[in-house]
């Protein structure tokens, strides 16, 4: 089954609606969805390396726009859905002294955060609720969110066919490596916010 979702993918990612794909699904994890889009970005690149930083663009720049999406939940929407997706990651007891602890360093958050596998769609939805200036918000998401998706897509560029060639052979392993990650990640985070 995972080598047919496998397959899946990699044939997904060489189509060319897989940029409009690509787009939603970076949109979408900056406000609301908690699956990075490294999933499509990654087998995109490795079925065509040759396109690696138009991938990488559209990454950054649905990414940004689902962040301002973010920001506006947070800033106008937050009772009716901030708050509930808050609490779905469990972070609403601790979100008081994170929302005064943002204030002060807002900007570097959002680089910090932006730049990290970190459920990027928390730091859009606080920023708003905090009402983190949006300026610092813009710039603070198009250097980190950039940074990261051309930093994924270079390496597939320059390493592309041996790293193929080791997902493909350890694919299972690597797949628990990465929801051992992402589930770590989110424990991490509930006890560390």
């Amino acid at each position: 089954m995972l080598r047919r979702l496998y397959d899946f993918t990699m044939g997904l990612a060489a189509k060319p609606r897989a940029m409009w794909f690509l787009g939603g699904i970076s949109f979408a994890e900056s406000s609301v969805f908690p699956i990075p889009p490294d999933v499509l970005l990654i087998p995109m690149v490795l079925a065509n390396r040759s396109a690696a930083w138009r991938i990488a663009l559209v990454c950054s720049i649905f990414s940004v726009i689902g962040g301002m999406f973010g920001y506006v939940i947070g800033a106008v929407f937050y009772d009716w859905i901030g708050a509930p997706i808050i609490d779905f990651y469990g972070y609403t007891d601790k979100f008081d002294s994170f929302t005064q602890a943002y204030n002060e360093w807002g900007g570097w958050i959002v680089a910090f955060f932006g730049l990290t596998p970190f459920p990027y769609k928390v730091i859009t939805i606080a920023s708003g609720v905090t009402h983190l200036n949006l300026a610092v918000f813009m710039i603070a998401s198009v250097l980190s969110r950039s940074l990261r998706f051309f930093l994924v897509a270079g390496l597939l560029w320059k390493f592309g066919e041996p790293i193929r060639v080791f997902i493909e052979k350890y694919l299972g392993l690597l797949t628990i490596l990465f929801f051992v990650l992402l589930i770590g990640g989110f424990l991490a985070l509930k006890y560390l916010l």
